[in-house]
């Protein structure tokens, strides 16, 4: 089905709600790129064991499709001084949710709740900031079907499909706010930069210095 081998289809069959997704996303280490840059596909992320956020939304989206849902993503961008993410959208009883594979305490999982893609786009905006408080989310693309790229195979693929990221980059993206309205943000303050520095993962473990004394305690 879709490519995918029975080792794959068996992983992806559980993973039969959009909450099982997240949960299963959550539990994938995050691809730091410690070597080079990657796009991976569904295929490799899940032969990888790691991903990051358009890695995430890619095998959400391949997850989805196989449970009757539309394999949707939503590009969400940021000035330059801050990185663009990736989501997937699913609709619920109507409302709009979204999946997201994430480092980072916030820009997370999101319950399908908002009436349409701005409103669930927004939930993101107030946690969006840098290291100096600067809200830097500034526009987002309407639901991107990725069935588009189907015959180049991109849920199964061992290359990076790095078409997808290119595609999302050229395509009409909303603007969320007008000039006027950035000039007059106001910066998270301590306590939410704080909270914002919470991750996950790190990036590199400090190792603990055993001493001569402990080493012989341990032989």
């Amino acid at each position: 089905m879709f490519g995918f081998n029975q080792r794959e289809l068996k992983i992806l069959k559980r993973l039969n709600s959009p909450r099982k997704i997240q949960d299963f996303l959550n539990k994938l280490k995050i691809n730091f790129e410690k070597k080079r840059e990657t796009c991976l596909s569904p295929r490799m992320v899940l032969k990888k064991r790691r991903a990051y956020c358009i890695e995430g939304a890619l095998l959400a989206a391949a997850a989805l499709r196989l449970h009757g849902h539309k394999p949707l993503v939503v590009d969400l961008t940021a000035n330059d001084r801050d990185e663009d993410h990736v989501i997937t959208v699913f609709k619920q009883h109507g409302h709009w949710g979204a999946i997201s594979k994430t480092n980072h305490a916030v820009l997370r999982y999101r319950e399908p709740v908002y009436k349409t893609i701005r409103e669930l786009v927004m939930s993101y905006f107030h946690e969006y900031f840098d290291d100096k408080g600067r809200k830097n989310l500034r526009s987002f693309t309407k639901p991107i079907d990725l069935s588009r790229f189907d015959k180049k195979n991109w849920m199964t693929s061992e290359e990076d499909v790095w078409y997808i990221p290119e595609y999302l980059a050229d395509v009409p993206h909303q603007k969320i706010m007008s000039r006027a309205q950035i000039a007059t943000l106001r910066k998270a303050d301590k306590t939410e930069l704080k909270a914002g520095d919470v991750v996950q993962f790190q990036k590199n473990k400090k190792k603990k210095q055993i001493t001569n004394e402990q080493k012989n305690a341990l032989s």
